[in-house]
């Protein structure tokens, strides 16, 4: 199956449940692979709107925010990122950000 049919399942399934996280995040991944960035960002937008605890969208909306060059709304996803996981003490992805953070930073 590719990416193309990956799309058109989860928008299936998401008919079902409009706000289900994980797939949401999964069609935003998908769209990303399509070269679909600005699909991808407002796939996770929506989904950080419904679920503001969804941890793993704060890291990959960052990255799409960097494609797109919006360098603001990337440091400041990547922000509130790290003080969400700070609060749920998840130090893998509070790193993962960290060091985003400071890549973006640096440059």
């Amino acid at each position: 199956m590719n990416s193309s049919q990956r799309v058109e399942q989860l928008l299936l399934f998401l008919q079902d449940d409009p706000t289900d996280s994980f797939l949401q995040y999964a069609l935003a991944l998908e769209y990303q692979k399509l070269g679909k960035v600005s699909k991808a960002i407002k796939t996770i937008e929506y989904l950080l709107m419904n679920n503001s605890a969804y941890l793993g969208a704060y890291y990959q909306l960052g990255k799409l925010y960097e494609a797109e060059n919006d360098l603001q709304k990337a440091v400041s996803i990547y922000k509130t990122g790290k003080t969400l996981a700070q609060k749920q003490d998840n130090r893998k992805t509070l790193n993962e950000l960290n060091e985003a953070l400071q890549n973006l930073e640096e440059n």
